[in-house]
């Protein structure tokens, strides 16, 4: 890689879970925390193959000759890599696993396997596998009589070869989810086993017509990668929801990418699985823990009592920025606010919601939904909204990977209540974070927006690191109204005074302001770029900043996921440095810097410098203008760059290592716990003067709903 500043995309992927993994071979994370973070490892590495392998493998037999654009790697070569980049990691997790439950052994706490039963629970665990499990399995011949089955995406099966009079065979037993997966032996100490090593303990007396020969327990990986711009979306009969229903079908039944086995990856019942389904040597993938980790989850949720084991309690914050028994919109008005999850509380934005659907003066509501929580409490003031006769326009992104079919029933749920439902430009995802309120109130018209860097959901708001700005700036209201009325008509913004905009007006803006950087430091003076990104592959933004390293711009590049700049590189990347936190929360927030502190340019958006959120999705940036505000984003940025406890910092091999020298021993993540616990003890914001020009003048309901509220 010397002197090359381009580092592979799914290579640079695989590092970050590699990160990932650190967290659960980390001794000073607790117990529990750490077993959690094996199962996020394998859950992100399934989600990989389905789509980034899926993808791969759909450009390779669409064009054999493909090479991608930073290290010129054929299709091929990248699947070999990645082949055999995750096969000299996975073992790591399987170390990592059991580790942590040998040291879960001491606090009572066992995973039991079919060959280590006491006679006790051998006698409970037959009785178990016989009236509990046998009644519901389907065991499956495969023969010449009998095609292979469909094998759905990431179940678990035992498979096994079978000796008969007419000949060896394979059987098949879908481990479904009417089991229960964890089977509980004894309470104290907690001992369990999971159901699909009972079922394979006891898989002879399922086929107990045939003598056993082998038996393992297997798990397929499928191709996810279904292309949103299927012609049959256009060209069908259907509407947009119905062919995206179609297309969800569809992924259910492509090709296989991976097998996973737990026993004899050599066996001759893998050899005829393999065979069959299509998949070669490299794509089998041997493992000694749990093919399935979610269980995890579950296993956590019954031992959070057990402080040792967790990482100490904690809820999201009020924010000081927010007074009680003052209308949202009064403080807004006021005052811009940013509140800054999950260390402070979603509340007042759903609040800010609950308040407008009442308000007789808000005439309208624009949204933009991309995922959202099961029980979304947004949805129901959107329900609201409509419901009280307001003009409720929402944005439902139907293509969300994985998310298509939440969100398609979210869309039927608020088209019903009477809210008009759009779904953006052909061909273009609308990722972006943006509502817009309107107000009027005699002739006048008055905008209060919110730009995010997170999705609108409650659920991730507790676990992910984002940033939600509220302002009744009337500037930035137009230029959301703009983004709305352009996708309403599937039309794209290509100008904007304020806000950034993409597929047209965000690249391009970034790139002039890396570009007056570089003419400031040319001409002697400080120059400075802090960009604070989950992902960086955009080749024409990664261009641009060697640029500015030649040219000395200090820069300093917080990225979470994979990186496709290698830093460090002599006369090329020297003056950038690259930061990596992976720890308790999952980093998601996006700030862009521009300039020094008497100059500087400050935004937060909903898009990663990649080619898919610069030129190929609608993304929004918003300026951060409050100086308050604007130095506390500045604070943010620069408290992840003094991590010296969960930060990773890129070397000029690609590598990722953590700091050698613990000065100030600080993590990020705990210090704005910290300040948030600190704030929200502070005292309230006093109230506004109750002058006559500033009193807000509501009708009696509202007042009344407030009073309620």
């Amino acid at each position: 890689m010397a002197g090359n500043i381009y580092d592979n995309r799914e290579l640079s992927w695989i590092k970050f879970n590699q990160r990932v993994l650190q967290e659960a071979l980390d001794p000073k994370v607790p117990l529990l925390e750490r077993l959690t973070f094996t199962s996020i490892f394998q859950s992100n590495l399934d989600e990989f193959f389905m789509v980034r392998v899926g993808t791969t493998f759909d450009q390779l037999l669409a064009d054999p000759e493909f090479r991608e654009n930073k290290t010129n790697l054929t299709s091929r070569e990248q699947l070999d890599a990645i082949f055999e980049r995750v096969k000299k990691i996975e073992p790591q997790k399987e170390k990592a696993y059991r580790d942590i439950m040998k040291l879960l052994e001491k606090h009572g706490i066992s995973q039991v396997s079919g060959d280590k039963l006491t006679e006790r629970e051998e006698e409970f665990a037959g009785e178990y596998f016989r009236t509990e499990i046998l009644p519901l399995l389907s065991p499956l011949i495969i023969d010449k009589r009998h095609p292979l089955p469909f094998i759905r995406n990431k179940d678990l099966y035992i498979a096994v070869r079978l000796d008969s009079k007419s000949g060896t065979k394979v059987g098949l037993l879908p481990v479904n989810d009417s089991f229960r997966r964890m089977i509980q032996l004894n309470k104290k100490p907690f001992r369990f086993i999971l159901v699909e090593d009972l079922i394979l303990k006891y898989a002879s007396e399922v086929f107990e017509n045939y003598n056993v020969l082998e038996k393992c327990i297997v798990r397929i990986t499928r191709n996810a990668d279904i292309s949103e711009d299927d012609d049959s979306l256009l060209d069908s009969d259907f509407d947009f929801r119905r062919a995206m229903e179609e297309l969800i079908k569809k992924r259910k039944k492509l090709a296989p990418v991976r097998i996973q086995v737990y026993g004899d990856t050599g066996s001759e019942t893998v050899k005829y699985l393999c065979k069959r389904l299509d998949i070669q040597d490299n794509q089998v993938f041997p493992a000694s823990a749990p093919l399935d980790l979610s269980f995890t989850f579950t296993l956590k949720s019954m031992f959070e009592a057990k402080k040792s084991l967790c990482y100490k309690p904690f809820t999201p914050q009020n924010s000081p920025a927010v007074a009680d028994g003052i209308p949202m919109a009064d403080q807004i008005r006021k005052k811009d606010i940013i509140l800054h999850y999950p260390y402070e509380s979603i509340k007042p934005f759903i609040r800010m919601l609950n308040e407008a659907a009442a308000d007789p003066d808000v005439v309208s509501v624009k949204i933009t939904l991309y995922r959202l929580a099961r029980n979304s409490k947004i949805i129901q003031a959107l329900v609201d909204m409509a419901e009280r006769g307001k003009d409720v326009l929402v944005l439902v992104e139907l293509r969300a990977r994985f998310d298509e079919e939440n969100n398609i029933g979210w869309s039927k749920t608020l088209q019903n209540a009477g809210c008009t439902i759009i779904y953006g430009p052909v061909g273009l995802k609308v990722h972006s974070k943006l509502l817009l309120i309107t107000r009027r109130k005699g002739e006048e018209v008055e905008y209060i927006t919110q730009v995010g860097t997170g999705n609108y959901n409650e659920k991730t708001s507790e676990l992910y690191t984002d940033l939600s700005l509220i302002t009744a700036n009337q500037e930035i209201g137009a230029g959301a109204l703009e983004v709305f009325n352009a996708l309403s008509l599937g039309n794209l913004v290509e100008e904007s005074d304020h806000l950034l905009v993409a597929p047209l007006c965000l690249q391009s803006k970034v790139i002039e302001m890396i570009d007056e950087e570089i003419s400031r430091a040319k001409s002697g003076e400080k120059a400075f770029i802090g960009i604070k990104i989950n992902s960086l592959s955009d080749r024409k933004i990664i261009e641009k900043l060697s640029e500015a390293s030649q040219a000395g711009v200090k820069t300093e590049l917080v990225i979470r996921g994979l990186c496709c700049l290698v830093s460090g590189i002599k006369g090329k990347t020297d003056n950038i440095h690259i930061t990596s936190i992976v720890g308790r929360f999952l980093e998601h927030s996006r700030i862009y810097i521009f300039g020094t502190k008497q100059r500087r340019k400050v935004y937060i958006s909903s898009a990663d410098f990649m080619t898919r959120n610069t030129v190929k999705r609608v993304e929004v940036a918003v300026p951060v203008y409050d100086p308050d505000i604007q130095n506390r984003v500045v604070s943010i940025f620069e408290t992840m760059l003094d991590d010296d406890v969960k930060a990773r910092v890129q070397g000029s091999d690609g590598m990722y290592r953590k700091k050698s020298v613990h000065k100030k021993n600080l993590s990020a993540q705990d210090e704005f716990i910290r300040l948030a616990v600190s704030a929200a003890k502070a005292p309230p914001v006093p109230e506004p003067a109750e002058d006559e020009s500033s009193k807000p003048d509501f009708s009696d309901f509202y007042r009344e709903y407030l009073m309620q509220s």
